[in-house]
């Protein structure tokens, strides 16, 4: 088979894509699938299944061997992408989970990005509101058993802040649209939808009586399935563990070594409650923007990474149906040039006590590299290096521990590189970041395969991540339905390891530059298979 052949398999393999989920085809940028939603019903979903397996068939029947270096690692990564999405279709209960639907439901992309004029927008926005009862009613079929509390409380917040988000925000977006047509069919559309959501978040919390505090465990061989699959990670458990608990005690013992300088005397976690205290006296968002602008600073005088481009993110405060997350970035992708992404922040819940709001606010050196995890030179920046990918294939499936691997290095990155001069304060607030994913992936592998409980796992971050009360909440619900959250560190790990192993004979640290742009260049794929193309050789991934 030729080049030419592998080229039309590969541009197959993401039509197909596209057409099975039209809404990650929109937010990719093509906007021939603006409003629509993916086919949730049994018949649908087992034609897609179909179809990835056919799509893997083909591709491990094709003969590597006439491919070029770039074309053979596209292989490799297709395959990967086919068996991760069979994995969470067939074997990962995702679709008793509420987290999978909740994207592709999430109508931001016509109101936020400006891709096209106003009124465009809003004809995609109608025909999205059109097709939610409809899709509403399909998920509701693979959401009928019992389901765990931490689910139902999932999708009551996502689906009833979108009935919220329907009725609040869109029409005031669509507002300067003088058609009086498409007001009428923006109404009734929208309308329909929010009573279709809110109907579905009533019918989850009223089923509150019957949810289980279990149900939610992967088990030892799924959860060691989803990194094979997913990942691309074969590695014994008890190895995986030890790796976790390992980086934590490095981090444990680097944060008291800083809060020996900064606050002598005083133990770990008061001198983490003093460094919490310490708020951004503008509040998160506007913080979040002065931090914007140093660290783009940073990384061009210190040269640690090329920034391929101009572009800027926004930070803005996120919606309701999205505050599970206490920050996250929307990044445009490859198919929309020069669009702003946007960087969201979390409010605290007004349902909380005014001092776990408080409390939940992030201080300002901890707010730092959440900035860098999500912007500079994080997520925002990945995203430029794999929007300019050579791949085309590359530059549309960016995976979960690719994509929060980098983003969770960039945070010892930059501390490493020198940002804040040694200043401890800094460190504390870096450390703390680095434990909360340390002890996310221990209770990742203990929420699901083995009896941590979740009030267990609450503690955790609690004590080991000192996480304040609200995020320590939601961070152990979030294990039970996001099992692959180990990925933070665990990508951190593997892509410390490669650069340690792929600079050791070219000079060090004098060859991070060029690490990270190399790195950067694959796009997005699982980091073994990028470990494999940098060194020729599997070897040890952490």
């Amino acid at each position: 088979m030729s080049i030419e052949a592998w080229d039309r398999a590969v541009a197959s393999f993401l039509e197909g894509s596209f057409e099975h989920n039209p809404p990650f085809a929109a937010s990719a940028g093509r906007h021939d699938f603006d409003g629509r939603l993916p086919d949730w019903s049994p018949e649908g979903l087992a034609d897609r299944a179909a179809w990835l397996r056919g799509q893997r068939e083909r591709a491990l029947a094709f003969d590597p061997a006439p491919l070029d270096p770039r074309r053979r690692f596209e292989r490799e990564a297709l395959i990967a992408q086919a068996e991760s999405d069979l994995f969470w279709l067939e074997d990962g209960d995702g679709l008793r989970n509420p987290l999978h639907y909740a994207g592709a439901l999430d109508p931001a992309l016509y109101l936020t990005r400006p891709y096209a004029p106003l009124e465009t927008r809003l004809r995609a926005c109608i025909a999205w509101a059109r097709a939610v009862p409809r899709a509403a009613g399909q998920i509701r079929e693979h959401l009928a058993a019992p389901l765990p509390r931490t689910f139902l409380d999932l999708g009551e917040l996502s689906f009833g802040g979108l009935a919220d988000y329907c009725e609040t925000d869109v029409p005031g977006v669509f507002a300067s649209v003088e058609d009086p047509d498409l007001q009428r069919e923006l109404r009734a559309a929208t309308a329909a939808a929010a009573a279709a959501l809110r109907e579905f978040a009533a019918g989850l919390h009223a089923r509150r009586d019957e949810a289980r505090e279990d149900g939610y465990a992967l088990g030892e061989a799924r959860f060691l399935r989803m990194l094979r699959e997913t990942e691309r990670v074969d590695i014994p458990l008890a190895a995986l563990e030890e790796a976790g608990r390992r980086d934590l005690e490095r981090n444990l013992a680097s944060l008291r070594e800083a809060c020996a300088e900064w606050a002598p005397g005083v133990p770990v976690a008061d001198c983490l409650a003093r460094m919490q205290a310490r708020k951004p006296a503008e509040g998160p968002v506007l913080a979040a923007r002065r931090q914007l602008a140093d660290l783009r600073r940073f990384v061009d005088e210190t040269g640690l990474v090329t920034v391929p481009g101009e572009e800027e993110a926004r930070v803005e405060e996120a919606p309701p149906y999205q505050r599970w997350n206490a920050a996250y970035i929307d990044i445009p992708g490859p198919y929309d040039r020069h669009l702003p992404a946007i960087y969201y922040i979390s409010p605290p819940d007004p349902a909380w006590t005014p001092a776990e709001r408080d409390a939940y606010v992030p201080a300002e050196t901890d707010l730092l590299f959440i900035s860098a995890h999500e912007v500079w030179p994080g997520h925002f920046l990945q995203f430029l290096h794999s929007n300019r990918a050579e791949s085309l294939l590359g530059r549309i499936f960016v995976g979960y521990g690719f994509a929060e691997g980098w983003a969770h290095y960039s945070e010892e990155l930059v501390w490493e590189a020198g940002l804040g001069a040694g200043d401890p304060e800094i460190r504390i607030g870096q450390l703390q970041n680095a434990l909360l994913r340390n002890v996310r992936y221990l209770v990742a592998i203990g929420l699901h395969t083995g009896d941590l409980s979740i009030a267990e796992a609450e503690r955790m971050f609690r004590e080991l991540a000192f996480q304040d009360p609200g995020n320590a909440r939601q961070q152990a619900a979030r294990g039970t339905f996001d099992p692959g959250y180990l990925n933070y560190t665990l990508g951190k790990l593997m892509v410390r390891k490669l650069r340690e192993d792929w600079t050791e004979p070219r000079g060090g640290r004098a060859a991070w530059r060029e690490f990270h742009d190399r790195f950067l260049s694959y796009g997005g794929p699982p980091v073994p298979l990028v470990r494999r193309a940098m060194l020729e050789e599997d070897g040890s991934l952490l």
